[in-house]
């Protein structure tokens, strides 16, 4: 068992990042997304399924069938090759986005924006 506090994970824009393969070979990562409202990535696509865990406050998210509105308490699952995107709104959001790859690979297709 390995335990890896926050403060060991890097730090990106308002996320903290967790690269399976830079822990053992892990075979996911993930962001630990803390944003205030209007924040959050642009329209983009992975070649592998994507996971939002919604733990605190709304984001609107973006996809090819428009835009809806989460919350806190519930889960978003992106299909590989998808497009999306979200913007943390109302007071901000709190969530746990998960990569099922060891490495992030996103390919974007508006200008990179956390807002």
């Amino acid at each position: 068992m390995k335990v890896i506090r926050n403060e060991e994970l890097s730090r990106s824009n308002n996320s903290l990042e967790f690269e399976g393969a830079d822990h053992d070979g892990v075979g996911l990562s993930f962001f630990l997304f803390e944003g205030a409202p209007g924040r959050g990535p642009s329209l983009h696509t992975h070649d592998y399924p994507e996971i939002f865990l919604m733990l605190e406050g709304q984001a609107t998210f973006r996809g090819p069938d428009g835009e809806v509105e989460v919350s806190a308490g519930q889960v978003v699952v992106v299909p590989a090759g998808e497009p999306h995107g979200f913007n943390a709104s109302g007071e901000g959001s709190r969530q746990v986005n998960i990569h099922v790859s060891p490495r992030f690979v996103t390919k974007w297709l508006e200008e990179e924006d956390y807002g």
